[in-house]
């Protein structure tokens, strides 16, 4: 069960609101996700008391983005098993609840194992719970702390590749403080940059046909103080062309083990320019969204969509005279067939760098990524370009 309540900003620009909170009300443990799905329009919390609650937040992209899934799945275990409901169960139906995030199932796993091996140590199911809300305020603290690495290797990395200063950069999709519990992937990067002065202007794609650039990266944008510019997808190309772009930075949903990158729909095309006009086209994800089990960018289950996000134009929550807010108008005729995948992939001959927690890996290679993964799992090193 999930209950929307409204978050009262102080300030005429506040900061990013919280993604997601864990919380302890007298009535019982619930999950806070501020729904994406109202933004810019409204900043509403939307209050998950359930897991079938938190799996349609994540399908209907009321919390979104990879990262951030991780944590969900987490905190979606430790509220499955303080409220008495079935872990496994929760565990299946979480991890299934959108395919191409790699991220999701690797946080479910994680409090998953931490919940039954408290039982396995013969703790009780309070005990037992306690560890797997401890095990997702882990993956938190992690995420945070991966978050601001990230940043740092993503600014050197621009410095180096391009020593002049004043940097002009294209972002896809939304990348920033709402997909994480820190500052964000790609985004955190940007706002470093911005904070060392070195930021000349944002290049945001709009992002169809959900337009997450457009409704949330902008909205961080102006939060942050940043030069920015909104831009439709399929302008790129002539931003390219009149020489404006110095770096494309995205964030990543999966990357399997030879380097290919799945990420929002509209990644390849700017991999494609990117390559062509001698733009350096950098991915920046934690390492919990590698994954070595996919062999390749073919592995990649990529999700489809319901085509009414296409044919339909779905207007905001703020108030439009003669249409019901957070109502879809069609804009195609009806019966129009559409094809609305999720995810494209990029394979990794064209990004230049993939920035994680553990340094920069470049060139992008299959035996590049199995070393980062081993550097992961030992806690200890760097990759550098």
């Amino acid at each position: 069960m999930a209950d929307q309540y409204p978050v009262s900003p102080e300030g005429s620009i506040p900061p990013t609101a919280l993604a997601l909170r864990w919380e302890e009300p007298p009535e019982g443990p619930v999950l806070v996700l501020l729904d994406q799905t109202r933004l810019p329009a409204e900043e509403v919390d939307l209050v998950c008391t359930d897991v079938p609650a938190l799996v349609e937040a994540i399908r209907s992209l009321a919390v979104r983005g990879a990262p951030l899934l991780g944590l969900a799945g987490a905190y979606g275990i430790a509220l499955a098993a303080a409220r008495g409901f079935d872990v496994d169960e929760a565990a299946e139906s979480l991890a299934h609840a959108r395919p191409t995030a790699v991220n999701l199932a690797y946080g479910v796993r994680r409090a998953a194992a931490a919940y039954h091996a408290a039982i396995r140590d013969d703790a009780d199911e309070a005990r037992a719970a306690a560890a797997a809300l401890a095990e997702a305020r882990a993956l938190h603290r992690e995420d945070a702390e991966a978050s601001d690495r990230m940043a740092a290797h993503g600014r050197a990395l621009l410095n180096e590749l391009l020593p002049a200063g004043g940097h002009r950069i294209l972002t896809h999709c939304n990348t920033g403080a709402l997909v994480s519990g820190g500052e964000g992937t790609a985004l955190a990067v940007v706002k470093a940059v911005h904070r060392a002065g070195q930021l000349r202007r944002l290049w945001v794609d709009e992002t169809r046909p959900l337009l997450q650039g457009a409704r949330l990266t902008a909205y961080e944008a102006a939060r942050a103080g940043m030069a920015y510019t909104l831009l439709a997808d399929n302008a790129a190309g002539s931003l390219f062309a009149a020489g404006e772009v110095d770096a494309v930075l995205i964030g990543a949903d999966r990357i399997a083990a030879d380097g290919s990158v799945a990420n929002k729909v509209g990644s390849y095309p700017l991999a494609v320019l990117a390559r062509y006009h001698h733009v350096p086209f950098v991915v920046v994800a934690p390492t919990t969204t590698v994954d070595p089990a996919t062999p390749d960018g073919a592995g990649i289950e990529v999700e489809q969509r319901p085509g009414y996000e296409v044919t339909d134009i779905t207007i905001p929550y703020a108030p439009i005279a003669g249409h019901e807010a957070g109502a879809g108008v069609p804009v195609a005729p009806l019966g129009t067939q559409a094809r609305n995948p999720a995810f494209d992939v990029t394979p990794p001959e064209l990004v230049t760098a993939i920035v994680t927690e553990h340094g920069v890996l470049s060139p992008v290679t299959a035996d590049g990524v199995a070393e980062l993964c081993a550097r992961s799992r030992s806690g200890n090193g760097m990759m550098s370009i």
